[in-house]
């Protein structure tokens, strides 16, 4: 199953809160002024999701790719 990035994933470079996320349709949104690297190595990634709506919206996104791919849960 593939599902473009696009679709799920989404970045800002502005700092972020709460309410600037609220209904996003994104699973998730990468607060990128909050993402660092730590000791080299290490990536700590900020990011931000509307529990619900997100959620929801990442749940449609999955069963209409099942339903496309005609593959069963």
């Amino acid at each position: 199953m593939t599902i473009s990035n696009r679709l799920f994933l989404n970045t800002s470079e502005n700092p972020l809160g709460f309410s600037d996320i609220v209904k996003s349709p994104f699973a998730s949104t990468v607060d990128l002024s909050m993402t660092r690297v730590v000791g080299g190595d290490l990536l700590k990634v900020m990011a931000w999701y509307d529990n619900e709506w997100g959620f929801t919206n990442q749940m449609i996104r999955q069963i209409l790719e099942i339903t496309k791919n005609n593959e069963t849960i």
